[in-house]
């Protein structure tokens, strides 16, 4: 911690933090802009209704663009939905799967084939959006959309998707000059945003006795509960002994110290959820403007707090899971890395016995991992779900804010860490004759 209290006494932490806090600000002055041709009363008095329903949850992820109907609205749904189309793809197509192999140049290509993507997803919901916002009208019976109609649609579908387009940019800036993941960054800021709203919210729901106040302790113990949980595992690790050879080099003997590899329970830290949580809004949300009978149904079934929801829900986390440890860690390369550098795992034999054992152990721990993200984001949702709490102190939004929050942490004691590292280095050479 007294390293992380120095943290703005360097001045590239200092300039990355403030860049980091500038661009959060320009993105949520943004989700104050409204779209053109919206009844902000009407649409206000539809989400009151339709806090505790899927809106509610899709609104939290937009840090309040949705209730707003800002140039922000869609928020960075669209380019998460790419990255996890595009993702996807790399395994199936060979011709994406030697790009990612190609190193940084290849992953620049897959990067802008996932900018076109989420352009093209961000086209296709603004404009369902659009179509549906023109059949809605609020309790009271006004029409939400002011002048429906063709330039209505165009309008709307041209500012969603530049905005989706200038919140992505955002996040790539603060991934490469500021501090933390840009994408994680701005869900965060959108969540801790909205929770004093929340929080003012609740405590009204409360005083009018729709929560029982003999219930709000219980909900306080569980949220402090939760985020405890959270805490433990997402620093928890699993470190399997690594032993190094000697080597002898003329008369000197090199290596023969241990070491270990550490492996993470949660190793997809809060991606599952993340891109969980955006699958399901997808085909929900465009049920939900689509007045056709089936349409509806299916869109209610996959409302959050019915058993379908929370099945393929908690399914898709445990895929992700599965399905992003595959993708970054790879077993055959770390036991090659360590053959190569003379490592070896005692009483395992180097090259393919030492991946198999270590693929052993990281299928275990994904599975631990993915129960136990499973577990905090669905539980304590449904128990939230039935005392019409707000989204955001459920287990998905308290999941992100504190995984977001350790791996921030985590990158800045790195940066900390590389500058020690590089003084100790400057510090350590030799002037020359004059300067001993």
């Amino acid at each position: 911690m007294s390293g992380l209290a120095n943290a703005a006494n360097i001045p590239e932490l200092r300039k990355r933090a403030v860049f980091t806090l500038l661009m959060l600000l320009v993105y949520r002055m943004g989700v104050q802009i409204p779209t053109p041709g919206i009844n902000g009363e009407a649409l206000a008095a539809f989400f009151a209704k339709n806090a505790g329903t899927l809106f509610g949850m899709f609104n939290m992820f937009s840090g309040g663009a949705l209730h707003n109907f800002s140039i922000f609205a869609l928020g960075i749904m669209p380019y998460i939905s790419a990255s996890i189309i595009i993702q996807l793809l790399t395994v199936v197509i060979p011709q994406l799967e030697s790009l990612k192999k190609e190193g940084a140049t290849g992953q620049r290509k897959i990067t802008q084939y996932t900018r076109y993507g989420t352009v093209g997803l961000a086209l296709v919901q603004g404009f369902f959006i659009a179509s549906g916002l023109e059949n809605m009208s609020a309790p009271t019976g006004a029409p939400i959309v002011l002048h429906p109609g063709l330039e209505f649609k165009f309008m709307t579908v041209l500012t969603l998707t530049s905005g989706t387009s200038f919140i992505m940019w955002l996040g790539e800036q603060m991934t490469e000059r500021g501090i933390g993941n840009g994408i994680s960054m701005i869900i965060y800021a959108g969540i801790i945003a909205r929770m004093p709203a929340a929080i003012v919210n609740s405590i009204q729901i409360i005083k009018t006795g729709e929560i029982p106040f003999i219930v709000v302790p219980f909900l306080l113990i569980m949220m402090f509960a939760v985020v405890a949980v959270i805490v433990y595992c997402e620093t928890a690790q699993r470190k399997i002994p690594i032993q190094y050879a000697k080597r002898v080099v003329g008369r000197k003997v090199y290596g023969g110290q241990a070491s270990h590899l550490p492996l993470k329970i949660n190793i997809a830290g809060v991606i599952p959820p993340i891109f969980a949580s955006s699958i399901m809004m997808f085909p929900a949300t465009i049920g939900s403007f689509i007045q056709i009978d089936w349409v509806q149904r299916m869109s209610a079934a996959l409302s959050p707090g019915t058993p379908y929801y929370y099945t393929m829900y908690v399914g898709m986390i445990v895929f992700f899971c599965f399905f992003y440890t595959a993708v970054t860690f790879n077993p055959d390369e770390v036991a090659e890395n360590l053959k190569k550098n003379g490592g070896f795992i005692p009483g395992i034999r180097p090259g393919k016995k030492s991946a198999e054992f270590i693929d052993k152990v990281l299928t275990r721990l994904t599975v631990v991992g993915a129960i136990y993200l499973a577990a905090v984001c669905v539980l304590p949702t449904i128990l939230i779900h039935k005392f019409n709490v707000p989204f955001y102190f459920g287990g998905t939004a308290l999941l992100i804010v504190v995984g977001v929050a350790i791996d921030t942490i985590s990158q800045v004691q790195s940066h900390l860490v590389m500058r020690s590292y590089e003084g100790f280095m400057k510090s350590g050479k030799f002037s020359g004759r004059g300067g001993r």
